[in-house]
């Protein structure tokens, strides 16, 4: 299947503080982490996001190109590039304080050839740019299967009774929706994940997953739940872990055949065999990227063979990352 995927929104640099005193730069971004992931997977991705032409927008752009990421013009005009202080505590989970800008560069959009526009997390509900990625998906619906993961970031978000419509008219636009139980509990609290699940998809899309660390992830389709369960492996952190779990979605979607707004209707019929075969896909990528430091995603070689992880008792579908 020709074509590309068009992932929208944040590329940034996460400073990681150690429980140990120490601390180190990371290129980052939720968004850019899911385009990277596809680019090492051999897939065609695009990226457009809102980076300085400084230093450390120099390291981002690196850091993709040598994965594969091309960058949609303009997304080098930002004043200056964002930043993500993010502190790991002993288990490798992280929390995030942000200094960050987000805009869309003037002329990102889906054309004939883009399969999937992928968007979410700060780029989503973060002003002034989240009114032009909403206007960018509806009218990518044209063309495009569209995907998106809510991944909350409470503290740029606020007041999740204020975030939960925006995320709600984002779901009911998309085809594919991967949603944390954490987030889950923060946008409905005292509702159980899987309840708001088979709501989501009721509103749209075709299918909703939702990852629960340890417990492994459970997806919602037409033809029921499908859950499969989490590798075990030595955890260093959890950076860019859900990201790379968003960015094996899609690679599987589009090894399927299912992506594109044509492919819409064979989407929503997908059956509890393929899905089972997709999220399989998605907590084995995941799970190399949570056996090594930052947002490090899998290349191919990377997914060959059961000895690729290592088998221990800690688990790699947390979300945290920038």
């Amino acid at each position: 299947m020709n074509g590309h995927v068009l992932a929208v929104g944040e590329a940034l640099v996460d400073v990681v503080h150690r429980p140990d005193g120490t601390s180190a730069e990371h290129p980052g971004g939720s968004l850019a982490n899911v385009a990277l992931t596809l680019g090492r997977l051999g897939r065609d991705v695009r990226l457009a996001t809102w980076l300085g032409d400084d230093e450390r927008g120099a390291t981002v752009r690196d850091w993709l190109a040598e994965s594969r990421v091309g960058l949609v013009a303009g997304s080098d005009h930002a004043a200056r590039t964002s930043v993500a202080q993010a502190t790991l505590d002993p288990t490798g989970a992280a929390t995030y304080e942000f200094d960050l800008e987000w805009r869309v560069p003037d002329g990102a959009a889906a054309v004939p050839e883009t399969l999937a526009v992928h968007t979410g997390s700060i780029a989503a509900v973060l002003a002034p740019g989240a009114a032009d990625v909403r206007r960018l998906v509806e009218s990518a619906r044209a063309t495009s299967t569209i995907t998106y993961d809510p991944n909350a970031r409470p503290a740029l978000m606020g007041d999740p009774v204020d975030v939960r419509p925006q995320v709600e008219e984002l779901v009911a636009l998309a085809d594919v929706v991967k949603v944390s139980d954490e987030d889950l509990a923060w946008l409905s609290p005292g509702t159980e994940p899987l309840e708001v699940a088979r709501a989501w998809q009721r509103s749209g899309p075709a299918v909703v997953v939702v990852t629960f660390g340890g417990s492994g992830a459970t997806a919602v389709t037409a033809a029921g739940d499908v859950t499969v369960a989490a590798p075990r492996v030595d955890v260093v952190d959890t950076v860019g872990a859900g990201d790379s779990f968003m960015g094996a979605l899609l690679d599987w979607l589009w090894g399927a055949e299912l992506l594109g707004a044509e492919k819409r209707a064979a989407l929503r019929g997908i059956d509890r065999a393929a899905t089972t075969r997709m999220l399989t896909r998605a907590v084995a990528v995941a799970a190399v990227t949570v056996s090594r430091a930052g947002a490090n995603p899998p290349w191919p070689a990377d997914l060959v063979g059961p000895d690729r992880v290592r088998v221990d008792a800690s688990s790699p579908l947390r979300e945290e990352h920038a």
